[in-house]
């Protein structure tokens, strides 16, 4: 049972009048795309120290039992008798706190003593009070810091006792002097962490405040951890600054070792790329995006770290410190603790780091909330989440961590169906509909109908759409009054009435408009909403015969908008209005066109790639669907060279750049090395690594949960793979082998049943294959011989 009402804690809400955080100056969307930046105080003037609170008590006999109960209004870092509580950082999550906040329990026995004992806790903005809006603005949920708590103790004898917090503890500060989540974090090391283990209160008290208990949960889904480390891999100067290579792009921070020198500021900054020269530079742009650290030396060698922090960086750039002062550096990966369930090897070195640099991208953008990207603006985007979350189910179980996400976009819901662009949505999201003129579009909103559907077909997790389906109704209900808005005709089924992002950021519109998405938008929107209205139409209709509700209206209401479709989008001599490489894709994905159609507009799509030397021109949302279109219509072979193309815009030319993650843009580094200030850790086209499970591997789920699947090998992009996957079923593991002949193994755990599909290129592959495999059944329309089994190790060869 949740502890959501104040009798049901012993603990106060308390803070401090030092706890109160400073609000930024409004900062619009349109000032910051425009590169414009408001003058601004000196970081320590704006930016207080970390507010500490602390309670002395005496236990007189041993501890039979003990857990602490905590939440804090910001982040907060919890000791007893100097010792960390957890190692869990950014407790208790990110999510919409104005509704939903957690609270964690930790068991404490061991860590609490006969005699006297310490309890500390640090609070810091987090992401409650710090500056994490797109734009950078401050006390997003608050403006209070405070701490909630109960110790709860069972003693030897069976007495109990029960230390919650309120006005007795006492309050201050100590070393770290500032420490907001985006900007950075300084510490002053001449002021020690005595005050976690002495028996000496602060001079002030924690006064008790009011605050929401009905917001509180308990923690639901997984905390966030810091990873194993990571080593530098070159280090060297310039001018007179030193500049560290980790070799990988990630979210995290630095472990420093080193003499910091008497008085004098160390400072680190961040960075994901070097520029054209191979210089430092700090590539992202905007209002409190500093990613800096900062140390102030005490003239000893200490080891540090920011402790409420976080950065997305391959490199740093430390001021203040000389060469022969650094004894160690290590680059600190931090992301929500998840279960690896993924692994693939393959002969071919560029597609393995393609799909390492899909891991830790989804690994750097899986923190707290599933983000856009770690270092700019760090939000729960619906679009990138509705784009991966296949993808996602694939290296990492990402169940819990999506679910829980899910409960901020069903609290983020406008009164009138609206799904918000992003969630959790800090107060600065309001500004966003001064930008765009909407707070939704078509292919993010719909992510309240998808990313659950995804989680069903994935983990067998129906109460993943029983819990969203009535916000997917509203979702639902508003897109399809949007549309109509006041038309009378059959184009109240086309979504033309309202701004949408369409398929954002397509590459050649990119670079015709000059880098501005919002022509891509403005090329694309009514043809791609219109697209997601009928899906999302046919995906209720599933969902709801699953939950048992009628699923008639959802199914004629497709239908109808399928013929809108057919009837304003399609031309005469076959062709799109909207005459982009994308919108064929989504039209053959969804099947929104007619099947007399297809073959002439699948004929286009074809072209259009052709024309475009044979690289791929899809946007946001057409990029997962467009190696599928191609492998569906029976043009494997494109398809392969797609994934494989090395020209820009492609996934292996980001590889040829030194990618070690996924970019938010094809031309993050140009083609004659001028080095964009993007994103370089966005995992949305990351999305690539769903296909090429389901068809290079080929692991298909044929029903939910992997309780039976097909394993089915449609396109060779490399010699040899190797590729292990711990199902919710049971482990499976696939190893193909094309060299000198086809040869697959495939091993299934207990209980599981799948289809084995061999596939054939022409007749006399057909007969050797109907001739050693005689139990196979021919399947002619998929070119391939299907064997069915059950546990246990397979090998085929022909």
């Amino acid at each position: 049972m949740d502890k959501n009402k104040a009798d049901l804690w012993q603990g106060k809400w308390i803070s401090s009048p030092k706890a109160i955080v400073s609000e930024e100056p409004e900062f619009t969307l349109e000032e910051m795309f425009s590169g414009q930046l408001k003058p601004q105080l000196p970081v320590d003037e704006r930016l207080h120290p970390v507010v500490y609170f602390k309670k002395i008590f005496e236990l007189t006999q041993p501890v039979k039992k003990a857990n602490l109960e905590i939440t804090a209004q910001g982040i907060y870092q919890a000791f007893i008798n100097g010792r960390k509580v957890t190692e869990a950082v950014f407790t208790p999550d990110y999510t919409d706190y104005h509704d939903f906040l957690q609270y964690q329990t930790f068991d404490v026995r061991d860590q609490l003593i006969e005699g006297n004992n310490s309890l500390c806790v640090e609070v810091a903005d987090g992401w409650y009070a710090g500056r994490i809006s797109v734009q950078g603005g401050s006390c997003q949920f608050g403006n209070q810091l405070a701490l909630l708590a109960d110790l709860k103790i069972e003693l030897q004898d069976g007495s109990k006792l029960v230390i919650g917090t309120d006005n007795t503890f006492s309050t201050g500060d100590g070393k770290h002097r500032y420490a907001d989540i985006d900007i950075g974090e300084k510490q002053d090391l001449r002021l020690d962490d005595e005050w976690l283990k002495n028996n000496q209160d602060f001079s002030e008290s924690a006064v008790e405040i009011t605050a929401d208990y009905s917001r509180l949960s308990a923690q639901e889904g997984p905390l966030v951890f810091r990873n194993q480390a990571l080593s530098s891999q070159k280090i060297w100067e310039e001018e007179a600054e030193l500049v560290v290579d980790f070799g990988q792009v990630i979210a995290g921070r630095v472990r420093l070792t080193a003499v910091f020198p008497q008085n004098k500021e160390v400072v680190i900054k961040h960075s994901e790329v070097l520029d054209e020269n191979g210089k430092f530079f700090q590539n992202i742009i905007g209002r409190n995006k500093d990613q800096t650290d900062i140390f102030i030396g005490n003239g000893k060698e200490e080891t540090v770290e920011p402790d409420f922090t976080f950065h997305g960086f391959r490199y740093v750039k430390i001021s203040g410190l000389k060469r022969s002062n650094l004894t160690k550096i290590e680059a600190i990966p931090i992301y929500s603790n998840m279960s690896e369930t993924g692994w693939i090897e393959t002969s071919n070195s560029k597609i393995n780091q393609l799909l390492s640099n899909i891991k830790w991208s989804q690994r750097g953008n899986m923190l707290s909330i599933p983000t856009d990207c770690p270092q700019r603006e760090r939000v729960g985007w619906t679009g990138d989440m509705q784009v991966f979350a296949p993808a996602s189910t694939f290296y990492l179980n990402t169940n819990q961590f999506i679910k829980r996400w899910l409960k901020n976009v069903r609290i983020d819901q406008r009164s009138n169906g609206e799904i918000i662009d992003y969630s959790p949505a800090p107060k600065d999201a309001a500004k966003s509909v001064e930008f765009t003129g909407s707070y939704s579009s078509a292919g993010w909103g719909d992510a309240i109908i998808m990313v659950p559907w995804t989680l069903y077909q994935r983990f067998d997790d129906k109460e993943a759409l029983a819990e969203n389906y009535d916000s997917m109704v509203k979702w639902f209900n508003f897109s399809k009054e949007s549309a109509a808005g006041d038309k009378t005709d059959d184009r109240k089924y086309l979504w033309d009435t309202k701004f949408h992002y369409g398929d954002w950021m397509l590459p050649s519109l990119m670079m015709e408009s000059g880098g501005n998405p919002m022509a891509t938008s403005k090329a694309t929107k009514e043809l791609v909403a219109t697209t997601f209205l009928k899906h999302s139409s046919e995906l209720m209709a599933e969902i709801s015969d699953l939950l048992g509700h009628d699923s008639t209206a959802y199914r004629q209401y497709a239908d109808k908008v399928k013929a809108a479709f057919i009837k304003y989008y399609i031309t005469e001599d076959s062709r799109l209005v909207s005459d982009y490489q994308g919108c064929y894709v989504l039209a053959l994905a969804f099947d929104m066109v007619p099947a007399e159609k297809k073959p002439e507009l699948v004929e286009r799509l074809v072209q259009k790639i052709h024309d475009n030397g044979d690289c791929l021109d899809t946007g946001f949302l057409a990029t997962p669907y467009l190696l599928d279109v191609l492998t569906d219509n029976g043009e494997t072979e494109l398809a392969a060279e797609l994934f494989l193309q090395a020209k820009c815009p492609s996934w292996m030319y980001e590889v040829d750049q030194g990618a070690t993650t996924i970019w938010e843009t094809w031309s993050g580094i140009q083609p004659d090395g001028k080095v964009g200030q993007f994103s370089f850790n966005h995992y949305s086209m990351g999305c690539v690594l769903d296909w090429f499970v389901r068809k290079v591997i080929g692991m298909n789920s044929t029903k939910p949960g992997f309780k039976e699947i097909k394993i089915f090998p449609q396109v060779q992009v490399c010699d040899q793979l190797k590729s292990i996957f711990d199902s919710p079923n049971g482990l499976i593991k696939v190893e193909i082998n094309y060299q000198n002949r086809f040869d697959l193994t495939v091993s299934l755990p207990e209980k599981m049943k799948a289809i084995i599909c061999l596939p054939y290129k022409n007749e006399e592959m057909k007969k050797e294959i109907m001739h050693k495999y005689s139990m196979g059944v021919l399947n002619s329309a998929s070119k391939c011989v299907e064997v069915a089994v059950e546990a246990g190790k397979y090998h085929f060869a022909y």
